[in-house]
């Protein structure tokens, strides 16, 4: 999972590239990014590290233009190597660059694809190779000025080659900014405008909503799945759908646990999302174990916050923040090892003993992946005091493996892969623990926006919704994102670093 976003501005956009990067911090601490135009060339700064770190007073002051790109970026399937930063470009044709949320699921064929075209790759990411096709069907343009329709079908084309999920923020030299949605909208990407200085509107394209609101642009809507927006350098937009077959699927991951609260997606306010999720859990909880002997319900923060408030208010017992949080260490989620996991956690987290001692509690998460987390703050828990300690998780059971961009792994390093309930339970050493149905989550987010029919949930119940998932295909994302292969990856990019520093 990874933050982009675009900017056609009317004044200098590097200070707001960099204030939307960070608050899509959330979304990628890898790698940061920016791509700015000026005077017909691309300036550039990306480097792993979270953005603050990334971009000193000296990188700003290089990313000169009034039109940019900027991205941030969690690794999957690919490399954490400082090479794989994106924003990504190419010198020809034209001069593109491209950043790109999401995964693509065909990206072995996309591979040969370029070497017919004598494209050369370079790195291991999917992002690359996606800019690759880009770059080839605009370079298949006939004209010397491109038009707002050559843009549209080079995005058609790409849509006809390309399966899996995308958000992409594009930069062409000379003719402006292309961003587009894959034709499921699966990861999410919307639009705004706000007045600039001299009174003319400048646009904004971002993977959350979030990212506009603070920097005073306008929510418009979210772009449509299979949607390209062309917005000239000048601030002209233009905008087509550019797939026959598109159909708005979104990932319902995001409203568990990517997205921030106070961001809007799809017509869904994702708090009020978890709200609802909140709701039907605790119904659920109260429906189906009503002598459950419960004193204190409290969150395992921060994204479960929200949803644990409802559920205490359900079954008519105190919330209590439970847990103090070390706001300095990144997401356990997005970790690229087990031990690096296990160790971040209590790095992470530090139990309150008055919350816990000789207390029942429900600890409350938005999702059980490995379970490795789970484990240990239930035991945590114990080590405070609980006399019991159940658990309750927002999401259903986690049984397959994401192939849209999030890093959950092979079906085997998911603790709820081939188990029940009570055996997850047993794992995870807690006294009882409680699951979302799936179709109560659906119709927590659908609350919101009953126009949403479809929700791309492969990771509950193992059905993809682009072609090409097969049992081959997953033996092969499973080669290249389980543990053991992190860590071969772990070591090889920090010594790529290693060279990469010596060399600058």
């Amino acid at each position: 999972m990874c933050g982009i976003v675009g900017i056609v501005g009317t004044s200098p956009v590097n200070q707001s590239l960099y204030d939307a990067l960070t608050v899509l911090q959330h979304r990628g601490q890898d790698a940061a990014g920016i791509i700015t135009i000026s005077d017909g060339n691309f300036k550039q700064r990306k480097a792993n590290g979270l953005v603050r770190d990334v971009f000193e007073t000296k990188h700003m002051l290089r990313l000169k233009g009034n039109i940019g790109i900027g991205h941030v970026r969690y690794p999957t399937a690919g490399s954490s190597s400082a090479a794989e930063a994106q924003p990504f470009y190419v010198n020809s044709p034209y001069g593109i660059a491209l950043a790109h949320n999401g995964n693509l699921t065909n990206v072995r064929e996309l591979r040969e694809l370029c070497q017919k075209h004598h494209r050369h790759v370079n790195t291991t990411s999917d992002s690359e190779v996606l800019l690759n096709i880009f770059a080839h069907e605009i370079d298949m343009c006939d004209s010397e000025t491109i038009t707002p329709e050559e843009i549209f079908r080079a995005v058609s084309n790409v849509n006809r080659l390309v399966k899996g999920a995308y958000g992409v923020v594009s930069l062409i030299i000379g003719v402006g900014l292309v961003a587009f949605r894959d034709p499921f909208g699966i990861r999410p990407l919307v639009l705004g405008e706000r007045l600039g200085e001299d009174g003319k509107v400048e646009y904004m394209v971002a993977s959350e909503s979030v990212a506009l609101d603070i920097l005073g642009f306008k929510l418009i809507r979210d772009v449509a799945p299979g949607e390209a927006i062309f917005i000239t350098e000048s601030g002209v937009i233009h905008t087509s759908i550019c797939s026959d077959n598109a159909k708005l699927s979104p990932c319902i991951f995001e409203y568990v646990y990517f997205a921030r609260p106070d961001s809007i997606m799809n017509g869904v306010s994702v708090y009020a999302a978890r709200v609802h999720m909140g709701t039907m859990l605790g119904e659920k909880i109260k429906r189906e174990h009503p002598n459950l002997d419960i004193d204190v319900v409290i969150p395992i923060p921060e994204t479960s916050c929200d949803i644990a408030v409802e559920i205490a208010r359900c079954l008519g017992v105190p919330y209590r923040q439970g847990f103090v949080k070390n706001r300095y260490i990144g997401r356990t989620f997005i970790m690229p090892g087990q031990k690096q996991r296990k160790k971040s956690v209590r790095n992470k987290l530090n139990p309150i003993p008055a919350e816990f001692k000789d207390k029942k509690v429900l600890l409350v998460d938005d999702s059980i992946v490995r379970g490795t987390t789970s484990g240990q703050i239930v035991d945590m828990a114990h080590e405070a005091g609980a006399s019991k300690v159940y658990f309750a998780s927002a999401a259903p059971e986690i049984r397959y493996p994401n192939v849209y961009g999030i890093d959950m792994p092979s079906s085997n390093e998911l603790i709820a892969y081939g188990k029940n309930v009570d055996e997850v339970c047993r794992m995870i050493r807690a006294d009882g623990l409680f699951y979302q149905s799936l179709d109560d989550l659906k119709a927590a987010v659908q609350k919101e926006n009953p126009a949403l029919q479809e929700f791309e949930t492969s990771v509950f119940n193992g059905h993809y919704i682009t072609d090409g998932i097969d049992e081959e295909y997953l033996n092969f994302l499973d080669q290249v994102r389980n543990d053991d292969a992190k860590a071969d990856k772990a070591w090889n990019d920090s010594t790529e670093n290693l060279e990469i520093y010596n060399e600058a």
